[in-house]
């Protein structure tokens, strides 16, 4: 038995938005064990969404110790360890690491105004045709831009401008590295050099010295210090990935790379996206472009409300229901789901436009806001409890229809993420889209990409087609024609009032960033 195969498991340390969750994976692709550790964000105003980056990097070393102690597998027994992040994140450091900011997440939405003023002109639609990043508050071009105007003291003072990944290899390495996939979703990176992009640098004013260092997605670094290594239960010569990011990662694990076959996740946000074999853009500028390799590249468009509304649902309008279904014994979000299905589809003509965190695609607009629309006296909470998932969905299929546009219909949709686990959800996003949903029999699609992705690092694949029986459809779902027909109707409904609503939007935001302490 060759040294490589002696060293027969993986971990996929992926870093998300609420927890960081992390696999011990076998080459066989069957998931061992798992473990998860969750961390808040702060949204102490409606535009701020922020997060501490230490403490997300205890939980990456408590996650991976955790996750080998479960699988009881040695250090000796690990050949990598493959990293998969959520995007948009930007930290400022000084010279020694210290942290000048918070973790400003993809939710932040500070620099709404100058997103607003770049797409304006001519050289905010060039600067997304360049790097293909959607021009929104998400993208760390417009956080680096709000940070240059209104924390001069922290512009000036900063040593490097980067990302929680960047900040996890930079705390155990000390170096300052960035792979394509994650670079490609800052707004400032271009997609064709694979460099800064300089157009974008000098809308922002930052040097490219002041970013990490663009790498693959399958460099890997050595040699972690040691306090970290013993922390984690690692040997300090076990190779890093670098990885990719969450989103391009989940198209890898649930093997959706033909045209026509797109991957839906559905996690905190969510995303629909597809593959092509080299970078393209969207003339209306509605979807992303980022990158996995050089013949990999996945276009699509993010949600910034996915389960995160359902969290909602739970916390603040349904806390007496939640805690009944767990008298009962059940989760929480089961038993919601339960009630949620004593509804008929549609909801009785109750429209929920899911929009609390503002949103990306495919309207790229951070003063949108949630909308109850519809509301009479025959409507029970039950009725707004299946409204915000069918919600949700809505927002799924606006994103669909734009993709459909630039890369074919649909054939399949593969599913992952958290709502994976509800044949409900399921169901639901298979009648709202009129498109066969498809489940792999493991939904933890970005983590099973981060695994396979750390092979070909290794050289323990030449390709992705090694590593295709991975996936294996679990089961699936078609869309009920008549139920599809009722969501039809509702959905034109949907949209019609998202665009009416466009200027109130703007006017109400406004309010509340004047007004809430």
């Amino acid at each position: 038995m060759s040294s490589s195969l002696q060293k027969p498991y993986i971990i996929a340390a992926d870093i998300g938005t609420t927890s960081t969750k992390t696999l011990v994976i076998d080459r066989d692709g069957r998931v061992l064990a798992s473990h998860s550790v969750e961390y808040p964000l702060h949204t102490p105003r409606p535009d701020m969404a922020e997060q501490d980056p230490d403490e997300i990097f205890r939980a990456v070393l408590t996650a991976v110790q955790a996750v080998i102690a479960k699988a009881r597998i040695l250090p000796g027994q690990i050949l990598c360890v493959s990293f998969s992040s959520a995007m948009h994140s930007l930290i400022a450091v000084d010279r020694d690491l210290n942290l000048l900011t918070q973790c400003i997440t993809w939710a932040d939405n500070r620099s709404a105004d100058y997103a607003r003023i770049l797409k304006q002109g001519q050289d905010g639609h060039q600067i997304y045709l360049n790097t293909g990043t959607p021009i929104h508050p998400m993208s760390p071009l417009l956080k680096l831009m709000w940070f240059r105007d209104n924390r001069k003291d922290i512009f000036e003072q900063a040593y490097k401008f980067i990302g929680i990944k960047e900040y996890v290899f930079a705390k155990l390495f000390g170096q300052f590295v960035i792979d394509y996939s994650i670079a490609s979703a800052t707004g400032l990176f271009n997609l064709r050099s694979l460099q800064w992009d300089p157009q974008a640098l000098e809308a922002c004013g930052v040097r490219p010295e002041q970013l990490s260092e663009p790498v693959s997605t399958i460099h890997h670094l050595a040699g972690m210090k040691q306090e970290y290594a013993q922390a984690m239960g690692l040997n300090a010569d076990t190779p890093f990935v670098v990885g990719a990011s969450d989103g391009v990662l989940a198209n890898l694990g649930v093997g959706a790379f033909e045209q026509g076959i797109y991957a839906v996740t559905i996690g905190t946000s969510g995303a629909v996206r597809g593959v092509v074999r080299e970078p393209v853009t969207d003339p209306k500028g509605r979807l992303f472009c980022y990158a996995l390799k050089e013949d990999f590249w996945v276009v699509g468009g993010a949600i910034n409300n996915g389960g995160i509304m359902f969290r909602w649902v739970r916390d603040q309008l349904a806390t007496a229901e939640a805690e009944e279904g767990r008298r009962r014994g059940m989760d929480p979000y089961d038993y919601l789901t339960s009630i949620a299905q004593e509804v008929a589809t549609g909801s009785d003509g109750l429209i929920f436009l899911p929009l609390l965190a503002g949103e990306r695609a495919p309207y790229w607009n951070a003063n949108a806001r949630g909308v109850f629309f519809g509301l009479s006296l025959y409507h029970e909470k039950k009725h707004m409890i299946r409204a915000v998932l069918e919600g949700v969905m809505y927002r799924i299929q606006s994103v669909l229809s734009a993709l459909e546009e630039l890369s074919g219909p649909t054939k399949e949709i593969r599913a992952s993420g958290g709502f994976a686990r509800s044949s409900f959800w399921l169901q639901l996003m298979a009648d709202v889209t009129g498109s066969n949903v498809a489940v792999p029999n493991s939904i933890e699609s970005s983590g099973l990409g981060a695994a396979q992705l750390g092979l070909l690092a290794l050289g323990e694949i030449k390709d992705f087609t090694a590593v295709y029986e991975w996936m294996q459809i679990q089961n699936s779902h078609k869309p009920e024609v008549e139920n599809h027909r009722i969501y039809e109707q509702l959905a034109a409904i949907y949209t019609r009032v998202y665009h009416q609503l466009k200027d109130e939007f703007d006017m109400i935001a406004s309010f509340q960033q004047q007004h809430t302490k």
